[in-house]
């Protein structure tokens, strides 16, 4: 891999999605970035939504054949009528945040520094279909802890960046750019940045990219926090020799994993295949149609989160918004998409993951799309932390802030040795 701090063959990003701002910290190649959409591009997303041609649909089929049309009407007419961009840009834009590029890719991200001197630094990793928006609710309680009731040693210096080819770090340029290679660039950032020592943190592609950045550098990563498990669940039907070693407890979760495995491989595994085999096809679908992107990201918010005592939805809707329009006025919906593409034609495509010895904490929702087996993790892993939460989803930074927060300051608290 090589890298570099100023690459002048690379095109500039388009006008209409942002220009520097404040000052950035004093390390070669980070240029300060802020997000200033033009109003043309708000203009003509307006126009789109005022021109929705609708699909029709088999009554009383529910959610079994993808986002009903009454729900996305709903959540249209909000975003049409009701739902601020300019207020969440300033919002995001209330974080201090910059590009650099490595590896011949843009990666932006967001870069708050916390009051208390001796913070841990963190770099938090998003997945698919998030974005940096999604630690809206996480990261002033992680910065600050301070301001918000908890213990000023548990601080973070934050480091939020969006993975090549998503959102601002996108579109890439290049083929290559699987979990591996990000993670790379991203101890590369970190490295700019002037953090030798350093925890990691991340769900869905996030929780591959930061579990891979502690296995490739565990001289510099503190701890791995994840809030869910590449490889850890029961993708085969478990023989009885392997049930006969685990106790009644874990028995009957490793059949209740294998379950839930063959139940996503059935009715909900349609969306990686594609963005596995055809993303640049799928690409010209939710680039040109807002609704497009939007049914595309919203069926998974609401698939993949808790809805157990929350029917109407878990995810605050002005948030779901926000991170949609991250991929609609980026233009981004095909280029973060490529990592399923890199990931199932890379060389080590459905071997197991490398053994990592980077201490290992894992936080469990129970509404997330699989159950991690513990006798699994650890056969690749060095868990040091298990916690298992009565409720929470897939995205567990938007759902159940307090819990992710808790468990994370809980977890470097325990390798500080406090």
């Amino acid at each position: 891999m090589t890298t570099s701090a100023d690459d002048s063959s690379q095109p500039a990003h388009p006008t209409h999605l942002g220009n520097p701002g404040r000052p950035g910290p004093s390390a070669p190649g980070i240029e300060p970035f802020r997000i200033d959409i033009a109003e043309s591009e708000l203009d003509d997303l307006r126009d789109r939504l005022d021109r929705i041609r609708w699909p029709d649909e088999l009554p009383r089929v529910g959610w079994d054949r993808g986002v009903p049309v009454g729900h996305l009407r709903e959540l249209v007419d909000h975003w049409r009528h009701r739902y601020d961009w300019r207020a969440a840009e300033a919002r995001l834009n209330a974080w201090p945040q910059f590009t650099t590029t490595v590896d011949g890719a843009t990666v932006h991200f967001a870069h708050i520094r916390s009051p208390e001197p001796d913070a841990t630094p963190l770099i938090v990793t998003h997945g698919w279909p998030g974005s940096i928006a999604e630690f809206t609710r996480i990261a002033g309680p992680l910065c600050d802890p301070r301001a918000h009731g908890g213990d000023p040693a548990d601080a973070f210096h934050l480091v939020l960046p969006h993975i090549p080819g998503f959102g601002f770090s996108g579109p890439t340029r290049e083929t290559g750019w699987e979990y591996q290679r990000v993670a790379a660039a991203f101890a590369v950032l970190m490295d700019r940045l002037g953090y030798a020592r350093y925890g990691t943190q991340g769900g869905d592609w996030g929780a591959a990219i930061s579990r891979e950045l502690g296995r490739i550098h565990p001289e510099r990563v503190i701890g791995v926090h994840l809030n869910l498990l590449p490889g850890g669940d029961a993708t085969r039907e478990p023989d009885p020799d392997e049930l006969a070693a685990l106790s009644p407890a874990e028995r009957d979760r490793t059949h209740a994993s294998y379950a839930r495995h063959r139940a996503w491989l059935r009715d909900r595994q349609g969306y990686a295949d594609l963005q596995s085999t055809r993303p640049q096809t799928l690409a010209y679908g939710l680039t040109d149609s807002p609704v497009g992107q939007l049914a595309w990201i919203a069926e998974k918010f609401h698939e993949w989160s808790d809805t157990r005592e929350r029917p109407g939805g878990a995810i605050d809707r002005d948030l779901l918004l926000t991170n949609v329009m991250l991929y609609w006025l980026t233009r981004t919906a095909g280029s973060s998409a490529r990592i399923y593409y890199e990931r199932a034609h890379a060389d080590y495509r459905g071997a197991p993951p490398e053994p990592s010895t980077t201490p290992t904490a894992l936080a469990v929702f129970p509404e997330d799309n699989f159950i991690p087996l513990r006798h699994i993790a650890e056969r690749t892993n060095r868990i040091v932390r298990w916690t298992e939460f009565d409720r929470g989803g897939h995205f567990a930074a938007l759902e159940e802030p307090d819990l992710l927060v808790a468990d994370v300051r809980a977890f470097f608290r325990e390798l500080r040795g406090r």
